[in-house]
């Protein structure tokens, strides 16, 4: 896989690179709520623009269907980046079209643009190799050069991701670099004890991943929603908490695996319970109930560890030397139910370990909640990523970049 630094040796100046990156960060009435992502890929567009190439950024956000949707606009990321660069960023308001031509055409050396949504055209995400690849064929035709620095899209077959690198000369941005360096630590150069912990809403998000690890980690703590499915799998009752009922054959196929392996696969031992969430308006702390993870009343919804389970899994980090934290153990969102993903974030803090966040929610969490970033080895921009990488798969913007 090219550098960016052996690309930066070659010369850009004056060249149009195209930046893949994955600006899709969350957005409240068009507030930007959290800027990690762009944050994470400045490094990568301030050094191409420094080195006088005319930087063309592109990225998706959210799930538009194939067609523009003023709600899923890149127009405050672009205008963020502006502000993290201290440098005006031309906007397109379309992806191929008379202004994206128009945008980059009008770049200068050292100039930076963004273009608008690339899922706002059906052909960037398209099944059909032939309409995905006529799509890249029009974006390449705005570029003399791919970087691919967009870590949180590589596991997606879409067209600015696997199809646009084999159109152009192609280097990995830093971004990546840094991304596949810790993924390796994960995998191939694994200190131990190695502890993961899962959280989240879906087990069956998470059931490739377990597979994977249960031959790799000593430890696996599960906490958030896909909990529930484990401790049903017990036998226990769950109340109206989440729940995949048709995990369950598999989920206890994995705890038996465990024990025959000698991987410690921990479970809640106690969790917060109510009948009312998300309507918590007047309630008082008696309706914050906690309760042993197999005494959840019929009546109600688990939504965090309890601070037995808080300590039980500070006390399974503490040793480590290596973790990694994909997930929120509860809804975090809330602050009656923030509590047990504060604990599992100042566990990570507080060990000596390679701390490793996976990406999505867990990445928003810490942030959210107050943790220096830089507490942590590695913040990941990717959480589906990630865990692909994981599992072993091959992810096509990766394959890409390497070809």
């Amino acid at each position: 896989m090219k550098t960016i630094d052996e690309l930066l040796a070659e010369g850009v100046k004056g060249k149009r690179v195209f930046v893949r990156a994955d600006l899709n960060v969350p957005l409240d009435q068009g507030r930007i709520t959290d800027d990690g992502r762009i944050r994470a890929v400045q490094p990568t567009i301030a050094k191409l623009a420094a080195s006088g190439a005319r930087v063309i950024v592109a990225s998706h956000l959210g799930r538009p269907k194939g067609a523009p949707d003023p709600a899923f606009s890149l127009a405050p990321a672009a205008a963020r980046l502006g502000e993290l660069l201290g440098a005006d960023v031309a906007f397109a308001t379309d992806t191929v079209g008379a202004s994206a031509k128009e945008t980059v055409a009008a770049l200068t050396d050292g100039q930076v643009a963004v273009i608008e949504n690339l899922r706002f055209n059906p052909g960037e995400t398209a099944k059909d190799d032939a309409e995905r690849g006529a799509f890249a064929d029009r974006l390449a035709e705005l570029a003399d050069v791919y970087v691919g620095d967009g870590f949180g899209a590589v596991h997606r077959k879409h067209a600015s991701v696997f199809d646009l690198p084999a159109r152009l000369p192609h280097a990995a941005g830093y971004l990546i670099a840094t991304e596949v360096g810790v993924l390796k630590k994960l995998t191939d150069e694994v200190k131990r004890p190695y502890v993961v912990v899962l959280g989240g809403a879906k087990v069956s998000d998470k059931l490739a991943v377990i597979d994977e690890l249960l031959g790799k980690a000593d430890r696996i703590l599960i906490g958030g929603g896909m909990a529930y499915t484990f401790l049903k799998a017990l036998g226990h009752e769950v109340g109206i908490s989440l729940l995949q009922e048709d995990q369950i054959p598999k989920v206890t196929e994995y705890m038996q695996r465990a024990k025959d392996t000698g991987v410690e696969l921990v479970l809640p031992v106690d969790v917060l319970v109510s009948k009312d969430f998300p309507d918590l308006k007047g309630k008082t702390p008696a309706d914050f109930e906690t309760v042993a993870a197999d005494k959840i009343p019929a009546d109600k919804e688990g939504l965090d560890i309890g601070p037995k389970t808080r300590e039980l899994y500070a006390s399974k980090i503490a040793d480590a030397e290596t973790v990694f934290w994909n997930g929120p153990v509860g809804v975090f969102e809330h602050p009656d139910y923030a509590g047990g993903t504060t604990a599992i974030a100042q566990a990570l803090v507080d060990s000596n370990a390679f701390t490793v966040v996976g990406g999505g929610d867990s990445a928003a969490a810490v942030r959210i909640l107050g943790f220096d970033e830089n507490a942590f080895g590695h913040i990941s921009t990717g959480g589906g990523a990630s865990l692909e990488y994981l599992e072993g798969k091959t992810l096509p913007g990766l394959a890409a970049l390497e070809g």
